[in-house]
């Protein structure tokens, strides 16, 4: 559940030190859960999401003070989290010494034993076929299809073009649509 306080005075309080600690559970409070269901669509993993989500979360706190207001809190923590998740992924990808591909594979077995997802059979099918998609797709998928953001939101986030995102999410589109065909 998301605390309906406005941006502006969480910062407000976060920039005295008397009220820095309130201002953070409230931001907490109000984004915890929609940065955690971002990462946790790109890292699939439950425990791999609490711990990125901490991290950004970290970050947040330490750069915070230095948030100047040139885009909106959300839209600067979400680029926090996705760089986070994919520093995370090409980590894996290094570990491992695997293609960014057999880590696709790794999380779509992770979404298969998870006790975690309750999903159907459909959304269980639609989450295999985004990570079937490259990094960049599924990002632009997730955050057009789950998070509803607008075209112009994803580019401050990412620093791409409203017209590459929308070409972007049209491919990912198909993408997803062959694969849900082709596993009938």
């Amino acid at each position: 559940m998301s605390i309906q306080v406005e941006d502006e005075e969480i910062l407000s309080k976060f920039r005295e030190d008397t009220t820095r600690n309130e201002a953070f559970n409230l931001l907490l409070k109000k984004y915890q859960q929609k940065i955690y269901w971002h990462v946790r669509r790109m890292v699939i993993d439950h425990d791999d999401a609490d711990d990125l989500v901490q991290d950004v979360f970290i970050k947040v706190w330490k750069n915070l003070p230095g948030f100047r207001n040139d885009a909106q809190l959300y839209t600067w923590m979400y680029r926090i989290a996705t760089n986070e998740c994919i520093t995370f992924l090409n980590k894996k990808k290094q570990k491992n010494n695997i293609s960014l591909d057999d880590v696709d594979y790794e999380l779509a077995d992770t979404l298969s034993s998870s006790d975690q997802f309750s999903g159907d059979q459909i959304q269980k099918k639609l989450q295999q076929a985004i990570l079937t998609l490259p990094d960049k797709q599924r990002l632009v998928f997730n955050m057009k299809y789950f998070d509803d953001m607008k075209y112009e939101e994803m580019s401050d986030v990412l620093g791409t073009s409203v017209g590459a995102l929308k070409a972007s999410f049209h491919l990912a589109v198909k993408k997803i649509e062959a694969f849900i065909l082709s596993t009938d």
